[in-house]
C-alpha cells in the first residue's frame, strides 16, 4: 500500500467491491477531504508498548535459556539492547505506518452527528459512531504523553463490546476542541461553519481531600485482606524457616498490593463538577482522566459503605454506564466511579446532579437517600422482607426493602456492608422474578431488575411471593410510562 495523501477523498483508494456497500452518509463523508491525522508523535508513543509486550513474552519463556548462555557479561548486556533497540526501530515503524492510515472527522451535515474514524495497515476499518447514542467523552492523560502534552480522546457510545471510539494522541488543546465538538452536537447545539464549539461553563460540587482518600483506602477490605495475607505468609515462612511460602504467594501479594494502589490512584485528585453538558468528574495520579457524563446517561447507582467506614460516615458510589460495560479491572474502576469516598452531604450535592427526582410526596430527597442507607425495616417509606426470611438471610433480612418513587427505584441491603442500589424507572430494561425450592417452602421470591451490565446489579431478594409478583407487574408499567416520556436523547432540545 502506498502512503496516502491526508487531502486525498478516501472513497477514492476503496476496492470498488467495499465502496458499494457503504451507506450514504459514510460515503458523503469518506468522499469529503476534510479528515485530520493523529498527533505525528503519537507512532513514539504507541512503540514503548509493542516493545515491551514482545519483551515481557520473549523473556517470560525463555528466561532459562538466556541464563543459560555462556557469554560475557558485556556482551550479553550489549545483545539485549540490541534486540531492545531492533524492537523499537520495528515498533516505531509499525506504529508510524499505523499512524499515516489513521485519520478521523466529525459530521454534523445529517443531522444526527457522527464521528467517523479510519484505520488499517492490511486491513482497513471504518468506524461510524453516531453521537445521538454518546454516552461519555473521556480525555485521558497518561504519564509519557503528558511530557508531550498529549491527551487520548476516548468515546464512549452505546452498542455493546467494541463500541468504543479511541483518538489518540492529540494535542490538549485539540482534545479539548473535540470534546467540545462532539458534547455540542450530541446535545444538539448548532455551532456556525467554521466556528469552534463554545467549553461550556461547570460548577465543583465536590473535592475529595487526599488525607481522606488514604484513610479510606487504608481501612478498605481490600488493605485489610493484603495485611492479612502479608501475616499469614509471614508465619509460613517463620515456621517454614524458608522463603518458599513468599515466593508461592508472590502472584496473590502482588494482586493485592495492586489493587489497593489503583484504588488510591485513581482517586487521587478526585473533583466532580455540575455542567450543561452533564457530570464532570476530573482525577487520576499517574494518568489523568476528565470524564464527562451527559444528561441521563446513569443507567444505575449503587452506594455502599464498608463496616470500617462507618463511624467516619463515608460512603463510596458507582454506577453503570452504556459505554463502561465492556470494561474490566483497572479500567473498570476508573471509569464507573463516581465518588470514591464521600460523607452523606457530599452523597446529597452529587445525587442532585444526578438523580434529581429522588423526593417523594412527604419526603426530600435527602430523607430517602438517609433511609435507604442506614434504615431498617419499615423506615422511610420501605417495604421490608418478611420475618421468615430470617431463615435463609439471617443476617441482613431487617435491612432488605425497596421503595418506589415517581422517577426511581430503590433497593437497600447489606448489614456488615450497607448498600443501596437506585435505578431510574426510564433505565430499567427489563425484570425477572426467580424463586428457588428454598423460597417456594418459604412463599418467598426474588426480583431483579436489569439494567446496562456493570458493578450495579440491582435486586431484592426475599420479598413475599404475592408482593413480588405485584412489584413485578407495576414495576413494568412505570418502566414503559418513564420511557415513553423521556423525551429526546439530544438534551439540549428536550
Amino acid at each position: 500500500m502506498s502512503p496516502q495523501d491526508p487531502d486525498e477523498p478516501v472513497l477514492e483508494t476503496l476496492p470498488d467491491r467495499v465502496a458499494d456497500r457503504l451507506d450514504a452518509p459514510t460515503r458523503a463523508v469518506l468522499a469529503d477531504p476534510g479528515w485530520k491525522r493523529l498527533h505525528p508523535v503519537t507512532p513514539v508513543l504507541r512503540a514503548w508498548k509493542v516493545v515491551a509486550a514482545v519483551l515481557v513474552v520473549v523473556v517470560g519463556q525463555n528466561t532459562d535459556e538466556i541464563l543459560r548462555l555462556d557469554l560475557p557479561g558485556w556482551a550479553l548486556t550489549l545483545a539485549v539492547l540490541g534486540g531492545v533497540l531492533a524492537l523499537a526501530l520495528v515498533g516505531a515503524g509499525f506504529s508510524a505506518l499505523a499512524w499515516r492510515r489513521t485519520r478521523y472527522r466529525i459530521d454534523t451535515s445529517e443531522g444526527v452527528g457522527a464521528v467517523h474514524v479510519e484505520r488499517g495497515v492490511l486491513w482497513r476499518q471504518q468506524r461510524r459512531a453516531q453521537l445521538d447514542r454518546l454516552q461519555a467523552v473521556d480525555v485521558v492523560r497518561p504519564l509519557l504523553g503528558r511530557l508531550f502534552g498529549l491527551a487520548e480522546l476516548q468515546l464512549e457510545v452505546a452498542g455493546g463490546s467494541g463500541s468504543k471510539v479511541s483518538l489518540a494522541y492529540l494535542k490538549e488543546e485539540e482534545a479539548q476542541r473535540v470534546r467540545n465538538a462532539l458534547l455540542a452536537a450530541a446535545a444538539g447545539l448548532v455551532v456556525a461553519e467554521g466556528q469552534d464549539a463554545p467549553e461550556a461553563p461547570q460548577r465543583e460540587v465536590v473535592e475529595v481531600p487526599p488525607t481522606r482518600l488514604i484513610t479510606s483506602t487504608l481501612k478498605s477490605g481490600l488493605t485489610i485482606w493484603m495485611v492479612l495475607v502479608l501475616v499469614g505468609i509471614g508465619v509460613g515462612c517463620f515456621f517454614a524457616r524458608s522463603l518458599t511460602p513468599l515466593f508461592g504467594s508472590a502472584a496473590a501479594v502482588l494482586g493485592l498490593v495492586s489493587a489497593v494502589w489503583q484504588r488510591f490512584s485513581t482517586g487521587f485528585g478526585f473533583t466532580v463538577a455540575d455542567s450543561p453538558d452533564g457530570l464532570r468528574l476530573s482525577h487520576g495520579l499517574l494518568e489523568q482522566r476528565s470524564q464527562t457524563v451527559p444528561p441521563g446517561r446513569v443507567q444505575a447507582l449503587r452506594l455502599t459503605q464498608p463496616l470500617l467506614w462507618r463511624r467516619s460516615g463515608w460512603w463510596r458510589v458507582e454506577v453503570n454506564v452504556a459505554g463502561y460495560s465492556s470494561e474490566s479491572g483497572a479500567r473498570s474502576e476508573q471509569s464507573t466511579t463516581l465518588l470514591p469516598v464521600g460523607t452523606v452531604d457530599e452523597l446529597d450535592l452529587v445525587l442532585g446532579i444526578v438523580l434529581p427526582d429522588l423526593a417523594t410526596d412527604d419526603r426530600s430527597a435527602l430523607d430517602v437517600v438517609r433511609a435507604g442507607l442506614t434504615g431498617s425495616g419499615t423506615d422511610g417509606g420501605f417495604t421490608p422482607v418478611p420475618r421468615r426470611a430470617r431463615w435463609l438471610d439471617w443476617i441482613s433480612w431487617r435491612r432488605r426493602g425497596y421503595l418506589v418513587t415517581d422517577h426511581a427505584f430503590l433497593s437497600r441491603g447489606g448489614r456488615l456492608v450497607r448498600g443501596l442500589d437506585v435505578v431510574p424507572h426510564a433505565r430499567t430494561q427489563s425484570l425477572g422474578l426467580t424463586q428457588g425450592p428454598l423460597q417456594r417452602r418459604l412463599g418467598l421470591a426474588s426480583v431483579r431488575l436489569h439494567s446496562t451490565p456493570g458493578k450495579v446489579s440491582p435486586r431484592v431478594d426475599h420479598l413475599a411471593a404475592d408482593v413480588a409478583a405485584r412489584l413485578l407487574r407495576e414495576q413494568t408499567v412505570r418502566a414503559r410510562a418513564a420511557r415513553a416520556g423521556s423525551g429526546p436523547e439530544r438534551w439540549m432540545t428536550r
